[in-house]
């Protein structure tokens, strides 16, 4: 119980498949690409397909060109860089940017 109220507290990177396509390009403009490939580089193939889906056809070519040439990477800097990009995705909530949509949030 516990476990399940503190996950629906938090916002993580795989959260960000549940930004609208919409906040997720208003998002990525406050990105450092360089950190976008190495959080991708660990991330789920729904989060992936989430950023390729929202960036124009040569950004996103030219990124999975980077995420299949890219060797092996620590996973604590995958972890750093994905925790860095879900912050500023809480800070942009928190300015009112973009909405973020828990799990627990019911939508009309």
């Amino acid at each position: 119980q516990l476990s399940n109220d503190l996950r629906s507290k938090l916002f993580t990177f795989e959260d960000l498949t549940r930004l609208s396509d919409r906040d997720l390009q208003t998002l990525m403009k406050d990105l450092d690409m360089k950190q976008v490939t190495v959080a991708l580089k660990g991330g789920s193939p729904e989060v992936k397909d989430k950023f390729l889906r929202n960036m124009s056809s040569r950004a996103a070519e030219l990124l999975a060109d980077d995420l299949s040439a890219m060797g092996p990477v620590k996973l604590s800097e995958v972890e750093a860089a994905q925790s860095e990009i879900a912050k500023v995705a809480i800070e942009a909530a928190e300015k009112g940017r973009i909405t973020i949509v828990r799990p627990t949030d019911k939508m009309l």
